[in-house]
């Protein structure tokens, strides 16, 4: 057997492993839905509030587990988690999801971020995908036309980062408390790239066609550093509003431009792509691996200052991005760095006594207890995707 044989063994455990963990500890039977906030090691706290990031994250995770399987162990769940989107966080007046709902499933927080509405679309897509349903892929197509008709800027080009309840102008856009203030992001452009792809395997439209032609082209002329980086933060004209490179960002959006391309068969653009995917790869390693395995978080490049700690997910999108690099080039050095970070998961970041993977260790080994293991972020699809893209 070799190295690839076993890694595929590795991650086909893990794969159930993180799903079973979800499924066991997160389905709330007291007010439906999943639980929204679980401290370390798993304290349940079921009256926290529950956002869409989660719930569309879940979805997403057990339809493509689903898709992965081919059959219906995880029906159940699925099922459970598009209804309760569809009960509690769509918003049947306006349109999109809201962001954010209390335990009982009361919204409380209306905003409509572009980077929940685009999550929508990719679970919605992935579970049309399993389940046939059709009112799910008619919601995604709603949600795509509404991201089209309001967020697409018209005259500038991109996408406003978000808006309030009835989509009209928000002064607030941040994604998060950690995010600048900025109209136009790369994260929310990349998960509407992400969406839109999974949405046209379902619905191939052309004017999804074009929106995503138009997004690679945006990544390339906008987003892309000279160095392989990707720029975070933009005002509304596209001024560079940001000195910070996020490492996981990178290599995750170096094989999810790739896809798109594939998947509307742009071929012209995936060789294009393809360069693209190794040069952001190869500064990636340079860069962002640690000496222990580990990926860092992010560098300010106006100071020179790096975050050394390694969050799980960021493991998680360099194992794919690394491994769909070697299949581009058949270079085994993408193999060996793929190798030193799956070692680092398995010895740093997998709880192999409660459960899942922890939040992040610092550059010393070390978890902080405070660190939830179930939140408005912490969510079973990176470390999902990452499994399944490699397994496939």
């Amino acid at each position: 057997m070799n190295i690839l044989e076993h890694l595929k063994i590795d991650l086909e455990n893990e794969l159930k492993n993180i799903l079973t963990y979800w499924e066991k500890h997160t389905v709330d039977d007291d007010f439906g839905g999943f639980i929204g906030h679980i401290d370390y090691p798993n304290i349940k706290n079921k009256q926290a509030h529950k956002g869409v990031i989660l719930n569309t994250r879940i979805l997403w995770s057990f339809s493509k587990a689903s898709n992965y399987y081919k059959d219906d162990r995880y029906k159940d769940v699925s099922e459970r988690s598009f209804t309760y989107l569809k009960e509690y966080f769509k918003d049947n007046k306006y349109g999109g999801v809201y962001w954010e709902v209390n335990y009982k499933g009361t919204p409380i927080n209306t905003r409509k971020q572009i980077y929940a509405q685009a999550f929508a679309i990719y679970a919605l897509s992935e579970y049309y995908l399993y389940s046939k349903n059709e009112e799910a892929k008619v919601w995604a197509k709603e949600i795509f036309k509404f991201i089209e008709e309001n967020a697409f800027d018209n005259k500038y080009n991109g996408y406003i980062e978000a808006f309030e309840e009835n989509w009209s102008a928000i002064e607030d856009m941040r994604l998060s408390e950690k995010d600048d203030n900025a109209a136009k992001t790369m994260n929310t452009h990349l998960h509407i790239l992400e969406a839109y792809t999974n949405l046209y395997t379902i619905y191939p439209d052309d004017r999804l066609e074009k929106a995503l032609q138009n997004l690679i082209a945006i990544f390339i002329d906008k987003f892309l550093s000279e160095d392989g980086h990707l720029h975070l933060f933009f005002n509304e004209q596209w001024e560079l509003k940001s000195s910070v490179y996020s490492y996981g960002h990178d290599i995750e959006a170096s094989w999810l431009l790739l896809e798109a391309a594939r998947v509307i068969k742009a071929t012209e653009t995936i060789k294009e792509l393809e360069e693209i995917a190794v040069k952001i790869t190869d500064h990636f390693v340079k860069v962002a691996i640690a000496q222990d395995g580990g990926v860092m978080n992010e560098i300010d490049t106006a100071t020179g200052q790096v975050d050394t700690d390694r969050h799980w997910w960021q493991q998680a999108e360099a194992m794919a991005g690394l491994y769909h690099t070697y299949k581009i080039t058949e270079d085994s050095r993408y193999l060996d760095h793929l190798f030193k970070i799956w070692n680092f998961i398995k010895t740093s970041i997998i709880d192999h006594t409660y459960g899942e993977w922890y939040w992040l260790v610092d550059k010393n080994g070390h978890f902080n207890t405070a660190h939830e293991k179930v939140g408005m972020w912490k969510c079973p699809y990176h470390n999902t995707r990452a499994c399944i893209e490699i397994i496939q």
